[in-house]
């Protein structure tokens, strides 16, 4: 987790205030799944307790967790860009509490109000840099012929 993609370090208090207006709470228990890979990206959460594993699905192989994310981070950055599909899967890794917010709800408020769209765009566009960055990690410790080796 970096600051640049936790919510409180990425947005400043009148972006972080509007957004936090169109959420809602809720919690999910250890197990469930969030999203499935491929399906509609109609919602986004950021954490506020607990932990999500953000997972690839690798055909004939098991699911590989790219990412756990925890307190102040996205989770779902694919509600941002057409064809508004997942490209992870996500499950409760732990207990989560979220603040929930509808998809269509925040684009709409981002094409109203460019500074706050533009604030929202370089923020999720931080977390994708960083989670394309953290799955190309990953993908090289599972699959490569040495692993990462701690290079990146």
């Amino acid at each position: 987790m970096t600051s640049a993609t936790t919510m409180s370090m990425a947005l400043e208090p009148v972006h972080r205030e509007r957004l936090m207006r169109l959420a809602r709470e809720v919690s999910f228990e250890a197990g469930t799944r969030l999203f499935e890979e491929g399906r509609r990206a109609d919602r986004f959460w950021i954490v506020r307790t607990g932990t999500v594993a953000l997972d690839l699905h690798v055909p004939g192989r098991r699911s590989a967790v790219i990412e756990t994310l925890g307190h102040g981070e996205l989770i779902g950055w694919s509600w941002h860009f057409t064809p508004y599909s997942w490209h992870l899967g996500g499950e409760a890794a732990s207990r989560v509490r979220a603040w929930e917010c509808d998809a269509e709800a925040v684009r709409a408020l981002c094409a109203e109000d460019a500074d706050f769209g533009r604030a929202i765009a370089v923020w999720v566009g931080r977390v994708v840099a960083q989670r394309l960055h953290a799955s190309r990690i990953r993908l090289l410790d599972l699959y490569g012929p040495y692993g990462s080796g701690g290079l990146a």
